[in-house]
């Protein structure tokens, strides 16, 4: 909000553009193929020439467009909605994969999907946390997940803290997981290193 209000979403998200793009190159670089997540603002979206930047950076570091995602929340199409449905249409169009995130937690849940270029919904943690003991958070995840899938639209559970949350997720067919269960936020390094010790973990399970 304060880079918002004092003009500067701009640069901020040019700079967190190429350096997303950047980091995708150099995982590519060391044989490893993994896609990264930015969010937009609303601002963004009101920008024309945001599709234009981002294919610009994507050739400049030889990165194909499918490993980039733009993450929006549904606020951002609330009121004009026509400039940025506009943008996300030329944006889906590059190759980009666009995903809602903190999934009901706006107003424009079901008015608005439907004409959303989207591919991901991301369900937010305040549904998630105790969705494991609380009835009401069940029926909400079940029918966000039943819904998206009758879209192909796959469903980001975030907030996934425990096994006991993950287990639930999976009898409600949630497609993704994101959370401290699976990892707190790390550097790129140390994310490699981490990636790295799952493939042994994996590839020792498969021998047994």
């Amino acid at each position: 909000p304060l880079a918002e209000q004092a003009g500067l979403i701009e640069p901020l998200t040019h700079w967190v553009l190429e350096t997303a793009i950047q980091q995708c190159r150099r995982w590519l670089d060391s044989g490893v193929e993994l896609g990264v997540a930015v969010n937009l603002s609303m601002w963004n979206l009101r920008d024309m020439n945001l599709p234009d930047t981002i294919s610009q950076l994507l050739e400049q570091y030889r990165v194909t467009p499918n490993l980039l995602t733009v993450e929006v929340t549904e606020s951002v199409i609330m009121g004009d909605r026509e400039l940025p449905l506009q943008v996300l249409n030329r944006l889906f169009a590059l190759g980009l994969h666009i995903a809602i995130d903190d999934y009901w937690t706006g107003y424009a849940s079901l008015a608005y999907l439907k004409h959303l270029p989207a591919e991901e919904l991301k369900i937010d943690r305040a549904f998630v946390r105790h969705v494991a003991s609380d009835l009401a958070d069940q029926a909400i995840v079940r029918s966000t997940a039943s819904m998206a899938h009758s879209l192909g639209i796959h469903v980001v559970a975030e907030g996934v803290e425990d096994l006991e949350c993950w287990n639930q997720l999976l009898t409600l067919k949630c497609d993704i997981a994101q959370g401290y269960y699976l990892s707190r936020p790390v550097p790129a390094g140390e994310l490699e290193r981490w990636l790295s010790e799952r493939h042994v973990e994996r590839a020792s399970w498969q021998d047994q």
